[in-house]
């Protein structure tokens, strides 16, 4: 029996998952799995569903829509893998955890292409039969440049488009073409450790905590919403090579599980952040 992810977030009112329930049975639906959240200071309503049956997907969505507030968001999309791209420049350890996890099945993702600025990862790529391209920018412009990486990407229709240490800094016009739709990493040294080499400058800082962000690309440069982050502790005894390993360490598990939860429709933006169900 097909399975259907159900997310709805509105302003927040009396009798929502009663009225939703009540709509879902009458389309004689059965609900697997059910998680809600109220934000306590904008009192906007979260909600995802996991559904199973028989979907009639415009009946059901408009008498989801006759029951809830005006300006209700509402997204239902069939339990199966999201057709995804990679992007990548020369780094490759993001890359290669994604495309082991991937080959593992691990990942609720069909990786239909990887896209790369540089050649330098294309042995990688073709090892595990995914199709490498390459669009170098040189002696072009950035515009130049993007127009023909974002015609790459149309060619395949992704669902999402993930920044695997992708190097470069994206336009207003690409992020604003493909909103909502992108994910980048980065160590979470940004921007108290900007620039070349962020391990070398927090080693001579003596810091305690190395970590890693993953997040929504916007046009405010690493300020996207925040979907997964997490830290590995350093101390003296580290080199800056063991920090800079270290970091790697910890962006590869920060980017795989916020790129699990993109796959699995469990995250809400609101706002500036994002609420995870």
């Amino acid at each position: 029996m097909d399975e259907y992810i159900l997310k709805i977030s509105t302003q927040d009112a009396k009798g929502l998952i009663y009225n939703i329930s009540k709509v879902l049975f009458a389309n004689n639906l059965n609900i697997e799995q059910n998680a809600e959240y109220v934000d306590p200071d904008t009192k906007e309503f979260f909600m995802r569903t996991i559904i199973s049956g028989k979907v009639m997907q415009t009946i059901l969505l408009k008498e989801l829509k006759e029951v809830l507030p005006s300006g209700a968001n509402i997204r239902l999309n069939k339990k199966t893998k999201k057709d995804c791209i990679l992007l990548v420049t020369k780094e490759s350890h993001v890359l290669g955890d994604l495309l082991i996890r991937y080959t593992s099945n691990e990942l609720n993702a069909n990786i239909k292409a990887v896209i790369g600025n540089h050649n330098d990862l294309k042995g990688l790529v073709e090892k595990f039969d995914i199709p490498f391209f390459c669009i170098s920018a040189e002696n072009l412009s950035k515009d130049e440049h993007e127009k023909l990486v974002s015609q790459k990407i149309d060619e395949f229709n992704p669902e999402l488009i993930v920044l695997a240490k992708y190097m470069r800094i994206l336009t207003p016009k690409f992020v604003e073409k493909y909103e909502g739709k992108v994910l980048n990493i980065h160590h979470s040294f940004l921007p108290a450790f900007i620039g070349a080499n962020p391990y070398k400058q927090a080693h001579e800082r003596g810091v305690k905590i190395i970590g890693a962000t993953a997040h929504y690309v916007t046009n405010d440069l690493d300020e996207g919403p925040i979907i997964f982050q997490d830290v590995v502790r350093v101390d003296h005894s580290y080199s800056w090579e063991d920090m800079r390993n270290a970091g790697r360490n910890v962006e590869k598990v920060v980017l795989s599980n916020a790129f699990e939860l993109l796959l699995n429709d469990r995250v809400f933006i609101h706002r500036n952040k994002t609420v995870i169900l």
